[in-house]
C-alpha cells in the first residue's frame, strides 16, 4: 500500500474508545515470511519500536537467569538515585556463598565468605558471569534480605509494563513461582539500555576476573563481530534455552528474546539468524512528517468540534524489503473529549498494523488549542454527544452471536 494511501485511511479509521486504552501486543505467530524454533519470540527495532517478530510473546516461561537482568535494573536505579555508589560495599553472608558461591557449583564469581565487596564488582560479577552471589549480595545488601528484594523486583516490573511478571529470588534459580514473557523481557532490556547509558556497556565486557579466577562473559553472541553488546542468557529444566540480546548495526538497533529453545548450540545459532535477519531484511519507512497533522478528534463544547493530532517526531516504521506487507492504521483516543482543550496534551494513540500484526504505537497530541465554545454550541454539540452515547452504548452492549 503506498504511504499517501495510509494517510488518507488513517484519517478515516478513526476508534473512538469510552475508556483509555493500553498499548496493545502484537498478534502472536502471524509474521509467516519467517519461522523461528524458539517456543517464543519477541524482536523490535528500538528507535521505532516496530515489532519484527511476534511468536507467543506473551506466554510465560521462567525467567532462569534472565531475571538477573531485573536485579541489574534495581541495583542502576538505585545507582542513578544516588541511593547507592559504585563504591559502596556489602558483605559475603554465608547463605550467598552457599547459595550462589564456590559451593553452589552454579554460576558466581567467587566472592570469598564474610568478605565485603564493592557495587560496581557484583555489577560486573552480574553482567558477565551471571554469577549467583552476585546476585544476592546485591540483595542482601540493598534490601536486607532476597525476599524484600524479590518484591521490589516484581513491582519496579509492574511499573515498567511488564504485566505478566513474576520474581521470586534475585537469581533466577528455581522457585516454583518465578515467571516471565519474551515481550516483558524486551521492555526490561530497552529500559536499561535506555536509561543507563553509562551503566549498559557492562554487559559487552569480555571478561572479568574476581579471587584469581578469570572468567570470560557468558553471552555467546559477543565474538561473532554482528553489533551485539548484551545481555543475558537462561536454562530453565523442563522449558529449554532462553536469550535477551541487543545488537546495533548501522545505526539501527534491535532488541530480542528468545524463550524454548531446545539447546544450547541451538539458542546460540538461532539468536544469530534470528538477528541476522531482523538487521537485513527491513528498511525504514516515513510515513508521517515531524508535526504533519495525522487526524482529528471529535470535540465537544468547544469553539470548534474537532482538534488536530500530531505525533511529536516524524513517525516511521520497519519494513520488509523484498515483500512490502500492507500497512493500515488507526487512530484511538479516550471519548468523549471536552472543551477546553489545551495544545500539546496526549490524546491518545496511532496504532499502526501490517497485515492484521501491529507494529507499533506512537502517542498523539493536540496542535492546538480549542476553548470553551458559546453556549448554543455547547447545546448542540450535547444533543449530539447524547446521541451518539447512545448509538455507541447499543453497539458496545450488544451480544455476541452463539
Amino acid at each position: 500500500m503506498g504511504f499517501s494511501v495510509l494517510k488518507r485511511l488513517v484519517r478515516l479509521c478513526v476508534c473512538l474508545l469510552p475508556f483509555a486504552t493500553g498499548a496493545v501486543a502484537a498478534t502472536s505467530d502471524t509474521n509467516a515470511s519467517f519461522a523461528t524454533k524458539a517456543a517464543q519470540a519477541y524482536m523490535i527495532e528500538a528507535s521505532t519500536g516496530t515489532v519484527l517478530l511476534a511468536k507467543n510473546e506473551n506466554q510465560t516461561f521462567s525467567p532462569a537467569s534472565l531475571a538477573k537482568l531485573m536485579t541489574v535494573d534495581l541495583v542502576f536505579d538505585a545507582l542513578s538515585r544516588n541511593q547507592i555508589t559504585l563504591d559502596t560495599q556489602y558483605p559475603v553472608s554465608e547463605y550467598a556463598w552457599r547459595t550462589g558461591g564456590a559451593p553452589s557449583r552454579t554460576a558466581t564469581m567467587f566472592a570469598a565468605l564474610k568478605s565485603n565487596v564493592r557495587v560496581e564488582d557484583l555489577i560486573k560479577g552480574v553482567a558477565i558471569q551471571g554469577a549467583n552471589d552476585s546476585c544476592i549480595i546485591l540483595a542482601e545488601g540493598m534490601s536486607g534480605g532476597e525476599p524484600a528484594f524479590a518484591a521490589a523486583m516484581t513491582r519496579r516490573a509492574k511499573t515498567l509494563g511488564m504485566e505478566r511478571s513474576i520474581f521470586g529470588n534475585s537469581t533466577g534459580l528455581p522457585d516454583g513461582k518465578s515467571k516471565t514473557t519474551a515481550l516483558d523481557m524486551v521492555t526490561l532490556a530497552a529500559e536499561l539500555r535506555k536509561s543507563y547509558p553509562n551503566l549498559y556497556p557492562y554487559f559487552a565486557q569480555p571478561d572479568f576476573e574476581w579471587n584469581r579466577i578469570f572468567q570470560r562473559n557468558r553471552n555467546p553472541l559477543l565474538g561473532f563481530g554482528m553489533g551485539v553488546d548484551g545481555l543475558a542468557i537462561g536454562f530453565a529444566e523442563g522449558e529449554g534455552y532462553s536469550i535477551v540480546a541487543s545488537a546495533e548495526r548501522d545505526g539501527r538497533r534491535l532488541i530480542m528474546a528468545l524463550g524454548g529453545i531446545a539447546s544450547d548450540k541451538e539458542r546460540t545459532e538461532e539468536a544469530k539468524r534470528v538477528l541476522e535477519w531482523g538487521l537485513t531484511a527491513f528498511e525504514s519507512r516515513q510515513i508521517f512528517a515531524d508535526a504533519e497533522v495525522i487526524g482529528q478528534a471529535s470535540v465537544y463544547g468547544g469553539t470548534s468540534r474537532s482538534v488536530d493530532l500530531v505525533a511529536k517526531t516524524p513517525v516511521s516504521v520497519y519494513i520488509p524489503i523484498n515483500n512490502p506487507e500492507r500497512l493500515s492504521a488507526r487512530i484511538v483516543y479516550r471519548w468523549p473529549l471536552m472543551a477546553p482543550v489545551e495544545a500539546g496534551h496526549e490524546i491518545g494513540t496511532l496504532r499502526i498494523f501490517a497485515a492484521g500484526r501491529l507494529l507499533r504505537e506512537v502517542p498523539l497530541y493536540t496542535k492546538e488549542t480549542v476553548a470553551v465554545g458559546s453556549l448554543s454550541s455547547r447545546a448542540v454539540d450535547a444533543l449530539m454527544e447524547l446521541g451518539e452515547t447512545l448509538l455507541f452504548s447499543w453497539l458496545w452492549d450488544k451480544p455476541e452471536p452463539t
